[in-house]
């Protein structure tokens, strides 16, 4: 006849860290989802390692990097327009530089 082992003292208290912690509840959240997808992955553990990320972010979070994102591609945009005029200025300036050159040497001809 098999005897009772009350639970583990150590193992509790790791179960009771990763409740607390929010893993069990990410976890969870991961293999259900896991769960209802109507066609099973290939690979599941890729699944949750991508999901897994996922899970952990608050639509705060979420809305703070998209708005991150609208700042840095109108910044790009910017400076590409920028680089564009620099660049437009150089070629000008360049242009100019030659045809003084070109009129010196005419005129010292």
């Amino acid at each position: 006849m098999a005897h009772y082992k009350g639970p583990d003292p150590k193992r509790e208290q790791f179960r009771r860290y990763l409740e607390k912690a929010g893993v069990v509840d990410s976890l969870t959240s991961v293999l259900v989802s896991l769960y209802e997808q109507p066609e099973k992955p290939n690979n599941a553990l890729e699944f949750v390692k991508q999901h897994l990320g996922a899970v952990g972010q608050t639509s705060a979070d979420t809305e703070a990097l998209q708005q991150e994102v609208m700042d840095l591609r109108q910044r790009c945009a910017r400076l590409a327009e920028e680089n564009k005029n620099l660049k437009t200025r150089v070629s000008l300036q360049w242009f100019l530089s030659q045809r003084k050159c070109v009129k010196s040497r005419d005129a010292r001809d």
